[in-house]
């Protein structure tokens, strides 16, 4: 059931990424969102523990900073099982607070120009809150992992 999600994700990600197209930078190499400490529920980790058991089994993580899954060129070494958090990163993000009744935004400082994100129209963001929701569902109460705690205790890759 998540691969279906991630799909549609991508699907949606996708659409957005092509509208603003002049703007993302993002590319094979760019990893200035890849950082240490990210967490999934475990149902993505089963997904990432399925997809990339022998990178699990005998490869190492990339040096504390960076994602344990960045490989030593700025790729990323679990790309088609990665994460919901990373199939949406670089889009313009937003997300609603009711308890202060307000919305807030952002986007990576790298895929900043252009309309300012303030004045762009709601279904010109990816709008945080739905496909979590979805995840917490199929996580079935499980709790959350940490991207790097799914390599165990592991030397790391020199970066």
């Amino acid at each position: 059931m998540v691969n279906v999600l991630h799909s549609e994700v991508d699907t949606r990600a996708a659409a957005l990424a092509e509208v603003h197209a002049e703007r993302l930078v993002c590319r094979r190499g760019c990893f200035g969102c890849c950082v240490d400490g990210i967490t999934v529920f475990e149902v993505e980790a089963d997904r990432i523990r399925d997809g990339a058991s022998e990178l699990l089994a005998s490869g190492v993580p990339h040096s504390s900073g960076r994602c344990a899954f960045l490989g030593a060129e700025g790729e990323c070494r679990i790309y088609e099982h990665r994460p919901y958090v990373c199939r949406t990163q670089g889009l313009p993000l937003r997300w609603l607070e009711e308890a202060a009744e307000a919305e807030y935004r952002d986007i990576c400082s790298l895929n900043d120009e252009g309309t300012p994100i303030e004045e762009l129209a709601a279904e010109e963001c990816w709008t945080l809150g739905e496909v979590e929701e979805q995840l917490a569902r199929l996580n079935g109460g499980r709790g959350r992992v940490g991207l790097r705690e799914l390599f165990g205790s592991r030397p790391l890759l020199s970066s």
